[in-house]
């Protein structure tokens, strides 16, 4: 019996360690990683990849960081402030997110309801990150992009790409065809949430124009930087719970002013990827790192920030510009008012501005005209750069009331421009008006320039009359004296 007892736990034993070794021999290939010692060397090493920012003769020195790409760069111009190997092919986790919630809010309607399917809850890995969510569920599309932007939620993704194109294949398809619209050459998505697909990339640099588009939306700017939203029970999602945001520079671990909103993103190929957005100081910059190590993805954007906003600033382009400003032209002008409320017929636009290093003048810029516009109200865009870096644009345009009845030649000699006379299309009315004011002035000045030369020379006649009427009188005078005289001698 006692024998019998042994032997039975010798076999569970065996068992037991027999089953270990299997689990171990399956699972080898998933659970092995790099060691921490061995994450923190690569990341250490990183530290000392190029930086191509750095090698522009006068340009800021960037900051060493253990990223192994990263971007800094304006929203508003897309000037690049530091580089860091922009274009490499990389993971972005669930910083893909923020291209998903982008297409949402500019083709989804907030109080909309998003029910989820079984295919968007139960189609997840086991362990990725999610917010709970069943199928038959619904909640607003409102509380979607919390749930992705503040919860990183990844059932919610793709609830709300089946929302907006009614497939998650089809919402893949509308965001590579959006993110070519913005500009983006290196980038391909195969899902909604960024979990890891071998065809699922992007590089920083089109990931920062991604963000520089939904950091235009104010909307999104709110959501982006929740640190705590609660999601309230209702009859169609009966959970009472709060998610909380991850972003250290967002929930109050990092305190940044300025901050805007951001995205972080992590698996085992990607690392930490983090995407952020600060304004000071007349600039909006986007920052983009990959393939950090916690918690420096965070210290970095930091160190990224303080040195944009410190070492580099902005300069309007129409108040420093003077090689290619129009001045007013006399008496032509464009306006709907005859009697002088009008403006020139040309003009730099007045919004456009670059970001230049504080080391720098405007008149160090070099600049670069094109004239293949395709906007009828502008002619031509002028482009600032230093030493081939480039730092901003502006537009040369053309009066909108005198759009349809002028053509610009391609020709612009500093102040000296050609224009063309072209017969107006019917449906418009828009004129070219004479400055009446000034030459109604003119004429006045002209007027009084002649009645005066009139007065005077009149007076200057007059004075002549007077004197030639003297002299006569005089003579007269002389005459009779003479002889009064003459008669004086005689006695008679």
């Amino acid at each position: 019996m006692l024998f019998s007892k042994r032997r039975e736990n010798r076999f569970i034993c065996l068992f037991l360690a027999f089953a270990i070794l299997c689990c171990g021999f399956w699972l080898a290939p998933i659970t092995v990683h790099a060691t921490l010692e061995e994450l923190q060397a690569e990341a250490e090493a990183r530290k000392y990849l190029p930086i191509q920012t750095n090698e522009i003769d006068n340009w800021p020195v960037g900051p060493a960081i253990s990223a192994e790409s990263a971007i800094l760069m304006d929203a508003n111009t897309g000037v690049i402030l530091y580089a860091k190997d922009i274009h490499k092919k990389s993971y972005p986790a669930s910083t893909t997110k923020l291209l998903t919630c982008l297409i949402a809010m500019e083709r989804g309607n907030l109080d909309d309801m998003v029910t989820f399917s079984h295919e968007a809850v139960f189609s997840l890995p086991a362990g990725s990150s999610h917010m709970g969510m069943d199928e038959g569920e619904s909640i607003t599309l409102e509380q979607c992009l919390y749930g992705i932007l503040v919860g990183s939620a990844n059932e919610v993704a793709n609830a709300v790409g089946e929302y907006i194109s009614g497939s998650i294949d089809e919402f893949v398809s509308d965001m590579n065809e959006r993110a070519a619209e913005l500009g983006c050459t290196d980038s391909h998505f195969v899902n909604t949430n960024g979990l890891p697909d071998d065809n699922h990339y992007t590089t920083v640099y089109d990931l920062a124009l991604i963000a520089s588009a939904f950091f235009q939306n104010e909307m999104l700017c709110k959501i982006g930087n929740t640190a705590r939203y609660h999601f309230e029970p209702t009859a169609t999602q009966p959970d009472d719970f709060y998610k909380v945001n991850k972003h250290q520079m967002i929930n109050g671990e990092i305190v940044y002013e300025g901050v805007l909103g951001g995205k972080t993103g992590y698996t085992d190929l990607a690392r930490q990827t983090l995407v952020t957005c600060a304004e000071r100081n007349g600039m909006k910059l986007v920052c983009v790192v990959f393939k950090e190590e916690s918690p420096t993805q965070f210290t970095d954007t930091v160190k990224l920030f303080d040195y944009g906003f410190n070492n580099f600033q902005v300069m309007n382009i129409s108040e420093n510009e003077s090689r290619y400003q129009i001045e007013p032209s006399g008496f032509l002008q464009t306006g709907n008012d005859i009697f002088g409320s009008s403006k020139p017929i040309l003009s730099i636009d007045s919004d456009s501005y670059v970001i230049i290093p504080n080391t720098i003048s405007f008149e160090d810029l070099d600049t670069d005209i094109d004239y293949s516009i395709s906007d009828e109200n502008r002619i031509a865009q002028i482009s600032y750069s230093y030493h081939d870096t480039y730092v901003g644009s502006a537009y040369l345009n053309l009066a909108s009331d005198t759009a349809s009845t002028y053509e610009f030649d391609t020709i612009i000699e500093t102040t000296d421009v050609s224009v063309e006379r072209i017969e107006p299309e019917p449906s418009h009315t828009n004129t070219i008006f004479i400055n009446v004011k000034k030459v109604l002035v003119g004429i006045l000045l002209f007027a009084g320039i002649v009645i005066l030369l009139f007065i005077v020379r009149a007076i200057i006649m007059n004075n002549r009359n007077a004197r030639r009427r003297r002299n006569r009188v005089k003579r007269r005078q002389n005459r009779r004296e003479r002889l009064r005289s003459d008669l004086d001698d005689f006695d008679f």
